[in-house]
């Protein structure tokens, strides 16, 4: 009977190890953690080369510009010391935009040039609402927005409110 539980016991043991082992390399593989710019930057591309990396930063105003040639969006972050040039291709996320605090996840190229494959638009930790002229708050006056025509799409009208 003892040498019954003792297997048991030992094959236990084994499970919990590999499984142990397995929730490990697992968060090791996908825990990335996002660096400031001015980190990034001390860091240097030969310490990070060929690794995905995230960095931290808000975008700066009157930086965003779409190369239509190669389909891609150039635009500067800064951590507030540093500045560093992004190049991304896809599509960005509703909150983006200047002054919007992003997390990009890509591959650091060279000093000045940061290769974005995937934006995350940081969320205000609040949201405020609007005060009127009496110090109250506005409430929402549920009207639809004013329509605008943007083009034709699959033969349908396509329209855009703004």
């Amino acid at each position: 009977m003892k040498k019954k539980n003792l297997k048991f016991i030992v094959g236990g043991a084994i499970v919990a190890v590999a499984i142990s082992y397995l929730v490990y390399s697992g968060i090791q593989r996908t825990a990335l953690y996002y660096l400031t710019v001015s980190e990034l930057k001390e860091r240097g591309p030969s310490e990070t080369s060929g690794e995905m990396v995230r960095v931290n930063g808000t975008v700066l105003d009157g930086s965003l510009q779409y190369d239509y040639e190669r389909e891609n969006l150039h635009f500067t972050i800064s951590d507030g010391k540093n500045k560093l040039l992004i190049i991304y291709t896809g599509v960005s996320p509703d909150t983006f935009g200047p002054g919007a605090e992003v997390v990009l996840e890509g591959r650091y190229g060279s000093e000045d040039m940061f290769e974005a494959n995937k934006i995350m638009g940081k969320c205000p930790s609040k949201y405020e609402a609007q005060e009127d002229e009496s110090g109250g708050f506005k409430r929402p006056t549920g009207k639809i927005p004013s329509e605008k025509k943007f083009g034709v799409r699959g033969g349908e009208n396509y329209k855009v409110f703004g």
